[in-house]
C-alpha cells in the first residue's frame, strides 16, 4: 500500500520533495532562499527541520498560498488556515542595545554548509537572566526561533537592508 504524503504547513520541506520532487523548483520560486537546498549539506540540515509554514515565512508569502500551489502541483484538494504563527517584527519593551551580551553571524557558518541551530541553543542556555542575544542570518531562521520559543526565550527580528535578518533573543523567565 502506497500511501501519499498530504502536504500540510506541518510537512518538512525535505518530506515534500522527497515524495514530490517536482515541488523543488516550485518551492525555490516561492522562497529562493531555498536555492541553497541544492546544497546536499543544506538539504540534509534546514530541509529535515524547516517545515513548509516557516518556509512560508521564510518567503514572506502567505502558507494557504504556498500550500495550495504545492498541492495543486500534485492534485490534492485546497487548503484553509485560520491560525497565522507571527514573528514579532515591532521593538519590544525588553530591547536595549545595552543589553547585548553575547552575538552569532551565522551567515559564514550557512555558506560552508554548517547549520547554526547548536551553536545558538549553547549560546543561550548560557546567557545571562535580563541579557540578549543577537543572531545575523541571511533568511530568516523560522525552524531556530520556533526552537529558542519552545524554551521560553522572546524574540524580536528585524529585516535589513541587505535582505538579511537580525534576530534579538531574551529569557522569558525569571
Amino acid at each position: 500500500m502506497n500511501d501519499q504524503l498530504v502536504i500540510t504547513p506541518k510537512t518538512r520541506v525535505l518530506q515534500a520533495i522527497e515524495a514530490y520532487p517536482q515541488l523543488e523548483e516550485i518551492l525555490i520560486s516561492y522562497v529562493p532562499a531555498f536555492e541553497k537546498l541544492k546544497n546536499p549539506v543544506l538539504r540534509r540540515t534546514v530541509a529535515k527541520i524547516a517545515t513548509l509554514q516557516q518556509a512560508a515565512t521564510i518567503g514572506n508569502v502567505k502558507v494557504e498560498d504556498l500550500i495550495n500551489r504545492l498541492r495543486a502541483e500534485v492534485g490534492q484538494d485546497l487548503f484553509t488556515q485560520n491560525d497565522n504563527h507571527m514573528y514579532v517584527t515591532e521593538t519590544p519593551a525588553w530591547y536595549s542595545e545595552s543589553l547585548i551580551a553575547a552575538e552569532l553571524d551565522a551567515r559564514p557558518m550557512l555558506a560552508a554548509g554548517e547549520h547554526p541551530v547548536n551553536q545558538v541553543m549553547e549560546d543561550l542556555k548560557v546567557l545571562e537572566n535580563g541579557k540578549i542575544y543577537k543572531l545575523t542570518a541571511p533568511f530568516l531562521p523560522a525552524p531556530l526561533i520556533d526552537k529558542a520559543s519552545s524554551m521560553n526565550y522572546a524574540h524580536w527580528m528585524k529585516n535589513e537592508d541587505d535582505g538579511s535578518y537580525i534576530i534579538y533573543f531574551i529569557a522569558t523567565q525569571n
